[in-house]
């Protein structure tokens, strides 16, 4: 079973957001924050990282639940947006009195990395201090990986949508699959120390190191294991899973290079379809893509999954219409492109 799952937080007629969840870390990360109350608050307190495509409304409106939700709990969330990125969180953190906060025995704070061609900027907000900016913003001479984690990465693309917009790709470097059989001939239990088990194979692939197993029945037995015999045993190592999100750009060649590159080979791709083809002179006015558009570009760059989203509201009841356009124009070109590994 895959510990990585992805989904649209609301239907496609509405705020674009994806929350991709790992199942046994409590962890999930979010890809554009408009309105999020489809979320629980059981999932928002597992968020870490979000992900902003650029800062209009419908794809930023999230900020202040998440806010609310993590208010006085030891916490750190890390944020990513395009250029304006950092005046755009102060802003929304000075909106609001904070004379109350050093009530507050939990830590909590927001770190904001705003994305440029030659490089990011970064600055800490912290609960304690009333949210003002920890100290001037540091400047870091690259851009990705946004985000490098043992078991994954994030990189990102600098789209034109009339502003600077991102583009967005999560890499799973690989899955570990458990072998039930592989247990059971061991002896071995699933527990806890498999979490554990998985974060030393993402750590350190190779590793020969001692693993310890304890007995969940007799905790003061053991069972001691090489990593790489354990692993030979009881897993099965696959790539890891590519998830690409692409929202609100025009349609160019520059725009379509990136959407290419970050899409490539995607196992999902959430990606918008804002307009009809027959209305494409509008989606070219307004900055977005159409549903052929989409649709081609999903097939040119050899995704497997297709989640079309952020239909503009003149669909409204005609969402299966978008959703034809784009999978024949993803089929139509699948059937005829070649991609590279």
């Amino acid at each position: 079973m895959r510990h990585l799952h992805c989904r649209l937080v609301n239907p496609p007629t509405q705020d674009p957001s994806v929350f991709v969840h790992f199942l046994f870390l409590n962890r999930g990360l979010l890809f554009d924050i408009g309105n999020i109350e489809a979320l629980s608050n059981r999932d928002v307190l597992k968020i870490t990282d979000v992900f902003v495509s650029h800062t209009h409304m419908d794809h930023f409106y999230g900020f202040d639940r998440l806010l609310r939700v993590c208010l006085g709990r030891n916490k750190t969330i890390r944020m990513y947006g395009p250029e304006g990125f950092l005046k755009n969180v102060e802003g929304k953190l000075a909106a609001y009195s904070w004379d109350l906060v050093a009530n507050y025995p939990m830590p909590f704070r927001i770190e904001a990395t705003e994305v440029w061609n030659d490089g990011v900027w970064k600055q800490t907000f912290r609960c304690i201090d009333g949210f003002r900016p920890e100290r001037e913003p540091v400047f870091l001479p690259e851009v990705n990986p946004l985000r490098s984690e043992p078991r994954f990465e994030v990189n990102c693309a600098l789209l034109d949508h009339g502003i600077p917009c991102l583009g967005f790709v999560l890499q799973e470097r690989f899955h570990v699959h458990i072998l039930e059989e592989g247990l059971r001939r061991l002896g071995l239990k699933p527990g806890r120390w498999l979490v554990e088990f998985k974060d030393i194979l993402y750590r350190h692939p190779d590793t020969r190191e001692e693993f310890r197993i304890a007995d969940p029945d007799a905790p003061n037995r053991s069972k001691w294991f090489r990593m790489d015999l354990l692993c030979r045993e009881i897993a099965v190592i696959s790539p890891g899973i590519r998830i690409a999100y692409v929202t609100d750009v025009r349609y160019c060649p520059e725009n379509v290079e990136k959407m290419l590159a970050l899409a490539h080979r995607a196992d999902r791709l959430f990606i918008e379809a804002a307009f009809l083809d027959q209305d494409a002179a509008l989606a070219e006015r307004k900055h977005h893509l159409t549903a052929r558009q989409a649709g081609e570009l999903a097939g040119r760059a050899g995704v497997r999954s297709l989640c079309i989203f952020h239909f503009s509201p003149r669909y409204a009841g005609r969402g299966m219409d978008l959703e034809r356009e784009a999978m024949e124009a993803y089929n139509q070109t699948s059937s005829t492109i070649t991609i590279a590994p």
